[in-house]
């Protein structure tokens, strides 16, 4: 039986100094605390901290988003190269992946960057994984690091999901940190709105992809880097926050779906729809009360209930123009059962 997989996700305050450098001491640590569970997983590294690793080269930096992508493209290589001086002694070999969304959106593409992270554990090699902020069109980008890390877990069909911050876990109204988690809805509360000087996510966008890889059968960790050990405890559930994964008997093909890959838009439906896609019924335009956004036929569209709770993605199987002028045509297909995903 194959390895399972593990994808850790380093969000860019947890890897770098106040002045945005990198900080070695961490990926040391990283380094030494993965490449003790090498053997037992086929891991993915997902880190940011490009920008602020190549800020410094750019001059009179201001944070434009012209000045992000050119910091990005001297970052990522200095990064890359210290994860590979550190998991050098250890012979093991990193990869750089400059992931976009295109890359999840299409199948096709997807699958053969699978196939390419399949060869690169076959020779015990860890890709690490950023978004390609060079090219990556303001409208395409993923949120953030912790959208790109669930995308992988997800389609990848992941065991574990990690992600490292600053903090070290969830934390309660007393500063406490929440050790085992069955519903996420019901920790929100816990959730500041402020985010770290350096880094675009934030708890709240941890908890929503936490949410979602569950749902998919996935045990996700929330953890930090500040104690001894810290990574190699957190998986082991001794550490951080441990959010339990539900049940899923879902397909590779409806993992990768549910995900959400590249969302183009939205449809609201009526209670009468609900019920239908609980019986694994088929979408209908009768059933539609709103259509947002502009979408062909064989985009993913997410599917929001009455009370606006997102219960599904599809593949729209019309346009949005043509489910807009066919909402009360009876027996009008919007999505086949076979194409929708229920969250």
């Amino acid at each position: 039986m194959s390895k399972p997989i593990l994808v850790i996700k380093f969000g860019t305050a947890s890897i770098t100094l106040p002045s945005g450098e990198p900080d070695v001491r961490i990926i040391s640590e990283i380094a030494r605390q993965v490449s003790a569970i090498h053997s037992q997983y086929r891991i993915i590294i997902v880190s940011s901290g490009a920008v602020g690793a190549g800020k410094a080269y750019i001059q009179d930096y201001k944070g434009t988003m012209t000045q992000r992508k050119a910091a990005a493209s001297v970052g990522n290589p200095l990064l890359v190269g210290l994860y590979a001086t550190y998991f050098a002694p250890n012979k093991i070999y990193i990869a750089q992946s400059l992931c976009e969304r295109q890359h999840f959106a299409n199948r096709a593409k997807f699958l053969q960057l699978k196939e390419t992270f399949e060869e690169l554990w076959e020779n015990n090699i860890i890709p690490i994984v950023n978004e390609n902020d060079v090219v990556s069109d303001r409208e395409l980008k993923f949120s953030d690091n912790d959208e790109l890390a669930t995308l992988l877990a997800v389609g990848f069909g992941a065991e574990s999901l990690m992600f490292c911050t600053s903090v070290g876990g969830l934390l309660d109204e007393r500063g406490n940190i929440l050790r085992n988690v069955s519903n996420v809805n019901e920790v929100f509360k816990f959730v500041r709105t402020d985010k770290s000087f350096l880094g675009l996510g934030g708890m709240a966008s941890k908890l929503t992809f936490a949410k979602l890889a569950a749902r998919m059968a996935i045990k996700v960790v929330i953890f930090g880097m500040k104690e001894q050990d810290e990574l190699l405890e957190a998986l082991k559930g001794n550490a951080g926050t441990v959010i339990s994964a539900g049940k899923s008997t879902l397909s590779a093909r409806n993992r990768w779906l549910g995900s959400g890959g590249l969302v183009s838009g939205s449809l609201q439906i009526d209670e009468g729809a609900s019920k239908a896609l609980l019986r694994r019924k088929s979408l209908l335009a009768v059933g539609v009360v709103e259509v947002t956004g502009d979408f062909e036929s064989g985009e993913i569209i997410e599917i929001y209930s009455p009370s606006e709770e997102m219960i599904a993605v599809a593949r729209a199987r019309e346009t949005s123009a043509a489910i807009r002028a066919n909402m009360k045509t009876v027996n009008f297909e919007v999505a086949h059962a076979n194409d929708i995903v229920l969250l």
